[in-house]
C-alpha cells in the first residue's frame, strides 16, 4: 500500500513541483474539500437555505448531496421494514 510519502514523492516528480509546493496544493485542496462538506452538511441539517448552499458551493454540489442524502433515507426506510434475521439457535 502506497504511503504519503510514496504520494508526495511521485507528485513531485510528476507535477515538477516542490514538496513545499505539493503540500501547499494539498492542504489548499484538502481545505476546500471539508468547508464543502460542512456547507453541504448544514444545508441538510436545515441550517442554511438552499440558495445559499448553492452560492457557497455550487449547484451540482448540492444537487449531489441532496441525491446522496435521499438515496441513504431509501435504504434506512428499506432496512426499517426487513425482516430480523434470525439468529442461530445455542446448541444446534
Amino acid at each position: 500500500m502506497a504511503t504519503i510519502t510514496t504520494f508526495l514523492e511521485q507528485l513531485t516528480r510528476q507535477t515538477h513541483k516542490s514538496e513545499a509546493e505539493v503540500i501547499a496544493l494539498a492542504m489548499e485542496a484538502g481545505l476546500r474539500q471539508l468547508w464543502r462538506e460542512q456547507v453541504l452538511a448544514r444545508y441538510l441539517r436545515g441550517e442554511i437555505s438552499h440558495a445559499e448552499a448553492v452560492e457557497t458551493v455550487g449547484a451540482d454540489w448540492v444537487e449531489l448531496a441532496e441525491r446522496q442524502h435521499q438515496a441513504m433515507r431509501e435504504d434506512l426506510e428499506w432496512a426499517k421494514h426487513q425482516a430480523p434475521a434470525s439468529s442461530p439457535t445455542p446448541g444446534r
